[in-house]
């Protein structure tokens, strides 16, 4: 086993990730022999033109592999490999169950038979009623919990066979608690993940403010800290650190949810501003079919542990599914006004 550093030339790569010094985070797929690892950039290096050059480094067998992947590469950078050395479609999903089940220790079933694809840019809501599974399949994906059979594949590759730490640090999480370190600045909880990853500080300090921005709050707030924000600052800064390290997947576990009507109806439509700007992967959870309508591309309904079916926000108002038709019943009039986002 040898370690081999590849110049790369990347064509097109996100403009965030040019700051002089910068360095491209790696995540870990595993290839089909034992002792053999390849190294792949971020799934969204595709936003602007570039010429810098990085280094791009893997572990090799043998020469042919090290010389077939080199080709690849500059043939056109391949976003993502599969355990076999093939390039993923773009049109591929970025995650994906596979007969997937979680059993709790003492047997209880809490997931059946899961299957569940998430495209590329789409926000794909996870609604039920409490109890149904929606926060267990979202733990799947970034392996807070781990399935007791199937499997989650994430960006091309099983996520069991992925880096978890890597893993974690290239998908943003957001709950609805926030879960802010109360002795941290908000400057310092954005600022989080870069610093693990070893960002230059005057690049850290940057992104922050960039995300004040994105966020829809002041630089002034900076220095302070959790206890000093609103529910709706700390929330926004939840969403600032979420998005610090420009993760190309976002999870939500309810993350309006214990807001007041008024601000949780404010950073639903901020939410939806930023997603056409960042247009990012969302896997959504609340079990709000009023929210789900508007912010979804996608409504996947669950109840008791399985998936009952997964439409698009018109369709969802249009289902027979009973489940479906009982939800769209409960929730009453205007339905339709939320699924068009007042376009009707």
């Amino acid at each position: 086993m040898r370690t081999h550093s590849l110049p790369v030339k990347f064509e097109n790569s996100s403009q965030k990730m040019l700051a002089a010094g910068s360095r491209i985070a790696y995540s870990l797929l595993s290839l089909p022999r034992a002792g053999k690892q390849v190294w792949t950039g971020p799934d969204d290096l595709a936003a602007q033109p570039c010429r810098l050059r990085y280094a791009w480094q893997a572990r090799f067998d043998d020469e042919d592999d090290e010389d077939r992947l080199s080709s690849l590469i500059r043939d056109g950078y391949p976003r993502s490999f599969d355990s076999n050395m093939r390039t993923i479609p773009a049109n591929a999903p970025v995650i994906e169950f596979r007969d997937v089940a979680y059993v709790l220790p003492n047997g209880q079933p809490l997931l059946r038979d899961l299957n569940l694809q998430v495209q590329r840019g789409e926000t794909l809501v996870l609604l039920g009623r409490s109890g149904s599974g929606k926060t267990t399949t979202l733990k799947l994906v970034n392996r807070l919990l781990n399935p007791s059979g199937g499997e989650v594949w994430v960006n091309g590759a099983p996520n069991a066979e992925t880096d978890v730490i890597r893993l974690r640090r290239s998908i943003g999480y957001v709950i609805q608690d926030v879960g802010l370190f109360p002795h941290f600045t908000v400057e310092r909880n954005i600022g989080l993940v870069p610093r693990i990853e070893a960002w230059p500080t005057d690049r850290i300090h940057l992104r922050v403010q960039e995300l004040l921005q994105i966020v829809g709050l002041g630089r002034e707030i900076v220095s302070r800290y959790p206890y000093q924000l609103s529910g709706g600052q700390r929330q926004r800064v939840g969403v600032a650190r979420a998005l610090a390290a420009d993760p190309s997947i976002l999870l939500m576990d309810e993350p309006f949810g214990a807001l007041d009507a008024l601000t949780r109806d404010q950073l639903q439509r901020e939410f939806l501003l930023l997603q056409e700007r960042l247009n990012k992967t969302v896997v959504f959870v609340t079990h709000d079919l009023r929210e789900a309508l508007r912010l979804g591309s996608r409504i996947a309904l669950m109840e008791a542990g399985q998936l009952v079916t997964v439409l698009p926000p018109q369709d969802f108002l249009r289902s027979t599914d009973p489940l479906a038709a009982a939800y769209v019943q409960a929730f009453g009039e205007g339905l339709n006004s939320v699924a068009t986002r007042g376009s009707e």
